[in-house]
Parts: C-alpha cells; structure tokens; sequence
C-alpha cells in the first residue's frame, strides 16, 4: 500500500502496464521480478522496490518513495531535493511542507550543499522551526529568511555553517530577550567568530 500523495497503487499499475511488463494471467517463470524492480525505479518518485513470488502465487511489490526534504526554486529549474540528496519533480496533487531555497542555484551546489544543509534542518529542532527560505545570490552566499521577525540572516557561504549558527543561537539567547527580534534588520554571520547586526 502507498501514500497517495506521491505514488498511488493506481501509478504503480499504470507503470507496469506501460514498461510490458504486467504480470497478470502470466506463468510465474515468465514473470521476470527484476525486469520489473527496474522498470518502477526510473520513476522519479520512487526511492526503492522490492518484487518478489509468493508460495500462494501472487507477486508483492514493495515500495518506498522519496521523502521531499528541500524545495528548489530557481531559473535552472523546480524540483525537491529528497532525504537521500537525489531530486524529485515537484507534484501536481502534493505540496511538502519543507523549506524553499530559491535564487541563483546550480543543481550540483542544490544536491551537495543545499542537501546537506536541509539534512541539518531536519535534524535541528530549533532551526528546522526557525529558518523557512534560503536564498542564494550570484556568488553563492546564503541569505536566510526567519520565520519570526524581519530580519535576513547572512550566511555567507555553507562552509562551518553549524559553528555559524550555533554562534547566532547564543546571540539569540543572550541578546533578543533584552531588545527583541526586531531591533535588527541584517545579522551577519559572514565573519568568523562574530557577529555584525544592522539595526533598523
């Protein structure tokens, strides 16, 4: 059984019927279960799939989609990234709820960096809560967007990113509760080991 939002068993089906490879009112050794394994990966949604004979006769698939952990949106294209750093295409009948990175973003820096990068969101409570956009510019340096207050949170580059933020977590502990968030409009975190805010 699948979730319908990516695959549905009628998908599958359909697949099957298009690859020539249908089983149905076949003898079971003229059913070739690899041939037909090979025929559902080159769907995009699909991450794996196990088929196999049953001593009652039947045959079993099993089916594990793609997990949407980042969406891009750029002019070389639209797609997710999923949880193991390959892409899927964009559904017409599912939106994941996951952050958007957006901008000048090649596929090669979306399926290393960016990947990497979303992995660590998914990871982190608290920045998977806090961070909703990525932005990225000509050069490559990483805007993010907050979902609480205004400001853009400057990245720079993803090179150190987790010292980066954890440094930004401490200023956010240490400093919002005294001026709130939305004392500053650009926090900095290009520079190694501080800081610099831009007020309002």
């Amino acid at each position: 059984s699948l979730d319908k939002h990516f695959v549905s068993d009628l998908d599958v089906l359909t697949m099957i019927k298009h690859s020539g490879l249908n089983p149905v009112n076949k003898p079971m050794n003229r059913i070739n279960t690899f041939r037909l394994e090979k025929a559902l990966l080159k769907n995009e949604m699909i991450a794996q799939v196990a088929a196999y004979k049953t001593p009652s006769g039947t045959i079993r698939l099993e089916i594990a989609q793609k997990i949407p952990i980042l969406r891009i949106i750029s002019p070389q294209g639209n797609y997710y990234i999923d949880n193991l750093g390959t892409t899927m295409p964009i559904s017409t009948r599912y939106v994941a709820d996951v952050p958007i990175a957006s901008g000048n973003i090649e596929k090669r820096f979306a399926i290393t960096n960016l990947y990497k990068f979303a992995l660590f969101l998914q990871s982190d409570d608290f920045w998977n809560d806090q961070i909703e956009q990525i932005y990225v510019n000509q050069n490559n340096d990483v805007e993010l967007i907050p979902r609480v207050g205004e400001q853009v949170i400057m990245l720079g580059s993803f090179e150190n990113f987790e010292e980066k933020l954890a440094n930004l977590k401490l200023f956010y502990d240490q400093a919002v509760p005294k001026v709130g968030w939305d004392k500053y409009s650009i926090i900095n975190l290009k520079y190694k080991d501080q800081i610099v805010c831009t007020k309002k």
